[in-house]
């Protein structure tokens, strides 16, 4: 899985944004050498993740963490538990925890949303999987979220896979087999083709082409059920997408897809409250 940067370089860059050239307010009131006691507290249910980059973020800050407990990422958390605890510098504790939270409420809202995709679809063979509908910089992070919910992972970018979409197709000149033609030409017979599809017609003209893989996108379920019976006697894999909510997964999974993906869970996920409370020691 290729990403552009390092995490600490990434974590740092979240820090120099937040923190500046210094936390006048902390400096002006903390000694330098006071510690704290930390505690992150649930102040609703979900599912835990950033557990390492809530912790490297206190790290970087120069927090000489002692006495750390954790509960694991992926961990399903209740109202009122104590989700982490350590002791600090109190100055670097009060700098990184805004940061910090950000972070954790964010990727555990990914986890805990996706939590619940996979709740739908539990007894079903099918796999909940995520989009690039990712935050810039963010995707590693994200992707490592809908995992810890119980998701699946698809292509981490570009150079992942092939997927045919609709724009490519467009500029051959709306011919799917000219598009899996040149691409069969130029990849190994071990790497899967997918073609993108939101009619039953290009359902068709995909299957004929000698697809590995269609994406049956924003497609009713009725469709969705008859692209499902068409290719029972082709060694294809099937996967919906578009217009995925919670409500709907269950009817899209049972037409008998192999894959859902589902770009709410990253880019629609509301956050986990959390929230840190500091005690003098």
């Amino acid at each position: 899985m290729y990403c552009p940067i390092e995490l600490d370089d990434l974590l740092y860059l979240t820090l120099q944004e937040d923190v500046g050239i210094g936390d006048r307010t902390t400096d002006f009131i903390v000694p330098k050498d006071a510690r704290c006691k930390v505690e992150l507290l649930a102040k609703a249910d979900g599912v835990l993740s950033g557990i390492n980059v809530f912790r490297r973020l206190f790290e970087l800050q120069g927090a000489e963490i002692q006495n750390w407990q954790d509960l694991p990422d992926g961990s399903k958390i209740k109202k009122g538990d104590v989700v982490v605890s350590f002791e600090g510098n109190a100055r670097a504790v009060l700098s990184t925890e805004r940061v910090a939270l950000n972070f954790l409420k964010h990727l555990s809202g990914v986890a805990t949303l996706t939590s619940k995709y996979v709740e739908k679809v539990k007894d079903l063979p099918v796999r909940i999987c995520h989009t690039r509908k990712t935050m810039p910089l963010l995707r590693a992070l994200e992707i490592e979220a809908v995992v810890h919910g119980g998701g699946h992972r698809h292509r981490f970018n570009l150079s992942d896979g092939i997927l045919i979409k609709e724009n490519h197709i467009e500029l051959v000149g709306g011919n799917i087999a000219t598009a899996i033609k040149l691409v069969r030409e130029r990849v190994s017979h071990l790497e899967r083709i997918e073609v993108e599809v939101n009619t039953l017609e290009q359902f068709k003209q995909a299957l004929k082409a000698g697809a590995d893989a269609i994406l049956l996108d924003n497609m009713s379920i009725d469709d969705i059920r008859t692209a499902v019976k068409k290719a029972k006697r082709h060694p294809v894999l099937l996967e919906a997408s578009g217009n995925i909510t919670l409500e709907r997964v269950r009817a899209v999974a049972e037409t008998g897809v192999d894959i859902i993906s589902v770009g709410a869970i990253t880019h629609s996920a509301n956050v986990v409250d959390l929230s840190i409370l500091v005690s003098r020691i």
